[in-house]
Parts: C-alpha cells; structure tokens; sequence
C-alpha cells in the first residue's frame, strides 16, 4: 500500500516534475530485450574460465597449466606468472590514514593466495564450457598456511599473519567535544557491542566483461557502475593510454555498490585480447560470484552512550573493528569512515567520540554496499538509543523526541562537523505513528504480555537520517578520497527540435532516463517524449564521475538543469536577434522566447532550426545550441524519515513475522514518486534481508559455505511483508530542485527497525539483543540464555 502515491500530480497536470511518469526504459529492460553484457557477440569471441583458489591461504608452489593446453577448444592458457610483469595491483583509490597498509593485490595470484577464490590460472576457449571443463587438467601444487578469520584474534599478539606488514589495514579517529567530561558522573551508562554480519551484494544480473582490441585501441564492455572511473584506474593499472581505451556499460542489471569496483576478471581481460589480438568473454556464475564479488558490511561496533536520568544524551562513544578481508579494494577504508559521520544520526548531544581500526582477514575483500558505512552506523545509534529508552522506562519514541535536531534549528552543525541543512523529524515521526496506529499497537502489545500470549507482540522505531550525494569534491580531499564528486551533463537540441542529453551518471536500475527527461522538459518546455538520454559509454559520454551513494540526482541530476538554463540562455540570445529586440526585453517561458509586453516571439524547436541553417545569426555566434555543465555541490544531501515495524514472536520457536511496517521518509522535491517508490521499496528488502535473513558465513578453514542462493537466503516478495510508505516534503538547500537521494534509505532505517521490534517482544524475558540474522534459532537461543 502506498499513502505517497495518492499525492502524485493528475496525468494532465503540466509540470513534469512530481508526475509519477512510466519509465521509459521499463520496456526493454523489464522484458530483457537489451544489450546486457552477456548478450555481446563479437566476431571470433573466446571465453575465459578462472581456477580459483580452494584455500583461504597457501604459498603457491607451482602451477602446471600444460595438461589443459592440448584439450579440445583451448587456445590458451594462463598462470599468474604470465602475467605477473604486466598486471599491476588491482587499486585502492581511498588511502584515509597515513598509517594505512596497502597490500599489492595482483589481478591473477602469483606466489601466494589470501582468500578462497582468488584467482590463479585461467583457460581461454572457443566455448565457456570447453573452458570450464579444462581447469579441472590444470595442477596447482599449495602450500597451506593458516587462515585468519576473527578479527580480535587478527589483532592479538603471535596471531597468524595475512601479510608481512601484519593484519592491522589502519586507525582511524574522530573527536568532537569533550568525550571525557559527557561521561563523567553521567547518571546512565549504556554499553553495548553489536555485529554487522557480512553481506554478499546479489544483483540481478551477474558480472561480465567482454574485452576487443583493434590496433592500438582496446575496448572493455563491463556490467560496472563506474564506467568513466573504470576506464582511470585501468589506464593507471595495465599502462593502457587512457586515450586508447574506451569503456563501455550497456544496461546493467543492478549493483548496490557490487560493481562500484575495478575487478581482476576486468584488468586481465584487457591483458588477454591484446595478447591474443582477439574478443574474449567471461560472465561469472552465481556461486563464482558469492565467492568473488566483494561483500559488504562485517562489522564490530562497541557503543557507549552517556545519558542524563531525564534521558538527554551526553555523549557518544564508538570503537569500530572493520574486517577488510584480504585485501584493500577500491574504496574499501573508507565504507566504515562514511559511517563516522553518521553514528550521532539526528540527536544533539555534548561529545562525540569514534576509533576505527581495519583488519585483514583471510577473506573475500568488502567494498561499498548499499548504503557504505551508513547502515551501520544508524543500527548502532538506533538500537543504542532503544536500550537507553529501556533503562529509562520510557517510550522509544518519547526519547527520540527529546534529543532530536528541532526543524526550526536548522541549519543545524551536529557533534561529528556536518551541517544538515534542512529537516522536519517532527513531521515524518507523526505521520509514522498515524499511518501505523502506534497507540493501539502498543495497547495490544499490553494486554499481550499481560495474558503471557506465547506469541509476543514488539514495536520497532528507527527514526534517521543520512548524508548521501557523495560529493563535495573538497570534502572528499579533505577525507583523502581519490576522485572528486562532481558530476558532468551536455543537453543538445537537435534540428528538428528534440534533445538529446548525455549524462555522467550511469543508470544500472535508477530511471535516469525518465527522471532526467522529466526534468528537461519541465526546464525546456518541450515534451517529455523529445528527450532522449545517453549515458554507459565513454565515448559518447567522455567526462563523469558515475553512479553510486546516492548521488545521480543531487549531482548529475543538477549538472542535466544547469546545461538546460545555459541552453536557454543561448536560445534568448539567438531569439532576441531574430526577433530584432533587446536581449533584456526578452524571456524564457514554457519552451518559447518572447518579447515582454507583445505576443512575438519564437519556440525552443523553431530556434534549433534557425541555429541549424545558420542563415540569419548574431555576428561572432555559433551555430549551435547545445550547452555543457559540471555541478559540484557545496554540502551532501541529508533525506531523513521514520521508519516503525510490529513484530510477531513466536516465544516458543523463535519464528518472527513482520505483521505492518511503515515507512515515511522525506527525500526532499520528488521528481517522480513511482521512482522513489520502488528505491524504497527496494531498499526496505535489502535492510530487511539483513535483519532476518541473509550473512555470508565462512567455515573454520576459511571456506564460503553460502555460495550458492540456496544457501545464502535473499528474501523474495512471499518472505516480505506489506509496506506502507508515505513522504513527508523538506526541500534540500544545497540543489536548486531540492531534491535529496533516496536510493538508500529504505536499507539505512529497516534494519533497526526490524531488530528493534524484536528485541522489544523479548525484553520481558531479560532479552537485550538478537545478533542478525534473527533467524528463529537465534530468537529461539535468546529466550533460552544460548541454550545448545
């Protein structure tokens, strides 16, 4: 059910802005008939198969790949020598401390591999299955060295090491106020660890990556987010001109930060068609990718929270263990730093204090997963702030409501140095409460724990907030993030009146081309129909900083409407002269320019025709009309909303069943509410997958043993309740749309707020957390004190 939908402008309504539009890419992707990476069939096309690693740590003896060469098929086949004076180290864009270890992390294993799965030896064939079926000829004689899974016995003394330089990737620390004094004599104490599981990022469609060269010049067709940062970091990689490569991502099937990444399969597909002088192919398995996509989140936060008997919080205290894995990926120190600037979420309070210390392990690396450090952080404070509310006796919402940032406090500089710039909690919250009946369910939950009803009834709240749009460009610097955060458009008006708009931000899901059609048209006055977006190809679109945290809107949304005003500004200059006026007298007003104060004037289409034959143009004037624009934003975006959930417990299973859940979020100007519906819809499976059902679970020897979806439980619409969303409507300060992201928030608020309700219909049984999953064993193991 969703409240929101019923706001949606009419279909007559003018505006484009706020009409819940179709997709327009919905009819090629929904059906499938697109370009995928998969579907590439180039002329003469080989496809590469990879050996991967059975061990999470061994020394490599050898590796003996000539019984595979003489098998039917096979045309070449590869160890990590061969590639070793030429394969560089796969990079990490985001060194955050000067302390930080960064471990040479070589595309294929040459002398020693660090997790289970990593890649050692490849075959090339003229089909994917001669190649499969040719590893298994390959010999690799390992040395077995111990595993190191556990990130506290990592860091002790005589441990076991993943790397020369040892097992500590890097600290980091943050301080704000006095954290000393906020716990001095504080009345409550709260103090509690919490464990983010780790998480496998399963998008819809699989890796693929399919290489070509002709000549000098290669191109990389990649199911990736990044196509424009990609095409950087390979150039640096393999010493490829950048010049000579161009990068390419069709549609893609999804990522939530999966493809947010430069990948071994895609630097050494490159090696290998300017080897062979021919197109080659891999396209991952599904439990080749549980092992080798990066995974997300694995976590060990220590809160404290200091709190006054009246329940205002003091202060604030978080020591972050952040498994690494084996290696540093591309962004992959700084997801839990995103984070730290998110654990005090919308309360005010005196002192602020985190530490963050990154480990390796001898697993799968983590990277940027929905949400990247933000997830994480909310959990923490939220749980943190219903455990002070349990202390207290008083109700969850009720201390929220005394510590939070009022709406006529903003501009509002929080204890960790962000400025929120607009926000209104009060509303979302009351909204929330109205929409879910929060009064009688707690009622019913009463007369439940009255009667002893074996099942128990529990209500969670998350009420947060995030900072998404990642950019500035000099707070990234500041933070020693490689790249910056602006993003680039060009808006090209075609003779006949149309417009084409090419986009740095790389949809892989999102609705770019409907959203920023939607903008374009209201901006231009032409209909929503004459536009057309470009975007994937780095050719086409040479200058981007891609799709990820929340950013296509806030940043490449907003770069789409500056090119469209300088379009606009162009079109009254050309206009005014065509019109034998002054450029002063005339105005830009639903797609046509015209005299003030007469009725002449010319529209957009009819000025593209006149720019077109260049037949009668100011002097000095160019014909043409397009325009080009980069937008750096001064502040991140800041959407907030509550989120609450009712629970059913089963007390004497331990099953759980989400019975409502209500979402209201405030993503500030909406350009399409069926958008962002679905982004939260989106969003809700994934944080709720978290809590109940999903964890990435390693055996003692360092093997996977979810890789496969029969074993790693992604939630389908039958495990997921019935939502009810609802907005309320703070306009962001930091855009001229004031549009805020939205592709987050539903995974940021529902993990807390699924916990939470849990933990609340346990609390009479001394129940203080469940360690996620919540999966009935676990509930079941809480109320009977970890019974075997």
């Amino acid at each position: 059910m969703t409240a929101a939908a019923e706001k949606a402008p009419p279909d007559g309504t003018r505006e484009e802005v706020g009409r819940a539009r179709r997709r327009k890419e919905d009819a090629r992707l929904v059906t499938g008939r697109t370009q995928w990476t998969d579907n590439i069939q180039l002329p003469g096309t080989l496809h590469v198969a990879f050996l991967r690693s059975p061990l999470a740590h061994a020394r490599i003896q050898q590796v003996n790949t000539a019984p595979a060469r003489g098998l039917p098929g096979v045309v070449a086949v590869y160890s990590g020598a061969d590639f070793a004076a030429e394969q560089g180290s796969l990079p990490c864009a985001w060194p955050v401390s000067d302390d930080l270890v960064v471990p040479d992390h070589p595309p294929m294993a040459v002398n020693e591999v660090r997790y289970v799965g990593e890649a050692v030896a490849c075959v090339v064939a003229t089909d994917r299955y001669k190649a499969a079926d040719a590893l298994a000829a390959i010999e690799v004689d390992y040395e077995p060295l111990p595993a190191v899974l556990d990130m506290n016995e990592a860091l002790a003394d005589g441990a076991d090491q993943v790397h020369e330089a040892g097992n500590k990737a890097f600290t980091w620390t943050f301080a704000g106020g006095d954290i000393d004094a906020a716990f001095r004599d504080a009345p409550v104490v709260i103090d509690r660890t919490y464990v983010q599981q780790r998480l496998i990022p399963s998008a819809m469609e699989p890796r693929a990556v399919v290489a070509t060269t002709d000549g000098d010049t290669c191109t990389l067709y990649s199911a990736t987010q990044i196509p424009h940062i990609l095409r950087v970091m390979l150039a640096l990689t393999t010493g490829i001109p950048e010049h000579r490569l161009r990068v390419i991502a069709p549609d893609v099937g999804g990522g939530f930060g999966s493809k947010l990444q430069v990948t071994a399969e895609e630097v050494l597909l490159l090696l290998m068609t300017r080897r062979l002088g021919r197109p080659v192919k891999w396209t991952e398995s599904r439990s080749e990718g549980n092992l080798t996509v990066h995974h997300g989140r694995d976590q060990i936060q220590h809160v404290k929270l200091a709190a006054d008997r009246d329940g205002r919080v003091r202060g604030l205290s978080v020591d972050l263990l952040a498994d690494m894995g084996a290696y540093l990926m591309l962004v992959t120190p700084g997801v839990p730093l995103l984070g730290a600037f998110m654990y005090n979420g919308i309360y005010k309070m005196d002192a602020y204090d985190f530490r963050c210390t990154g480990v390796f392990t001898t697993k799968m690396p983590t990277d940027a997963y929905r949400g990247a450090g933000r997830p994480e952080a909310t959990y923490a404070i939220e749980r943190v702030m219903d455990e002070l509310a349990a202390e207290l006796g008083v109700d969850p919402i009720e201390l929220r409501r005394r510590n939070w940032i009022a709406h006529e406090e903003f501009p509002y500089t929080t204890i960790a140095g962000l400025t929120y710039d607009s926000g209104h909690y009060e509303a979302a919250t009351d909204r929330a409460t109205a929409l879910f009946g929060y009064a009688d369910l707690r009622a019913e939950q009463a007369r439940r724990r009255q009667s002893r009803d074996p099942v128990q009834l529990g209500i969670g709240v998350s009420t947060y907030t995030e900072m998404c749009g990642l950019a500035p460009s000099r707070v990234l610097g500041s933070l020693r993030y490689g790249a910056g955060g602006w993003e680039h458009a060009e808006v090209r008006m075609l003779p006949t009146g149309k417009v084409e708009v090419v986009t740095g931000s790389s949809a892989h899901g999102q609705g770019h081309e409907t959203a920023w059609s939607q903008i374009v048209a209201d901006s231009l006055g032409v209909p929503f129909e004459d536009v057309s977006v470009l975007h994937g190809d780095t050719a086409v679109a040479p200058k981007g900083m891609d799709t990820y945290g929340s950013r296509s809107l806030t940043i490449g949304g907003m770069a789409v409407l500056r090119a469209c005003e300088k379009v606009k500004d162009k079109a009254r200059h050309i206009a005014a002269h065509l019109l034998e006026a002054s450029a002063e007298d005339v105005e830009y007003t639903g797609g046509s320019v015209r005299v003030r104060g007469t009725g002449a004037g010319r529209t957009i289409q009819e000025i593209a025709l006149a720019v077109f034959t260049a037949h009668d143009l100011p002097d000095g004037v160019e014909p043409r009309l397009d325009a080009q624009a980069t937008f750096d934003p001064e502040n991140f975006s800041f959407p907030h909303g509550t989120h609450l959930c009712a629970v059913e417990v089963d007390t004497e299973t331990g099953m759980s069943r989400i019975r409502s859940y209500v979402a209201v979020d405030d993503v500030g100007k909406v350009v399409n509410p069926l958008i962002v519906e679905g982004q939260v819809h989106g969003g809700l499976a994934q944080g709720i997958g978290q809590a109940l059902f999903e964890e990435a679970v390693y055996d003692a020897d360092g093997n996977l043993l979810t890789t496969t979806l029969a074993d790693y439980l992604v939630p389908s619409a039958a495990d997921l309740p019935g939502f009810i969303t609802d907005r309320t409507e703070t306009p962001a300060v930091s855009n001229p749309l004031g549009v805020k992201g939205v592709g987050e928030a539903g995974t940021i608020a529902s993990t807390p707020a699924v916990v939470n309700a849990i933990v609340d219909a346990l609390r009479p049984y001394g129940v203080n957390d469940v360690r996620m999953p919540c999966s009935p064993e676990r509930v079941w193991r809480a109320l009977n004190g970890g019974a075997s």
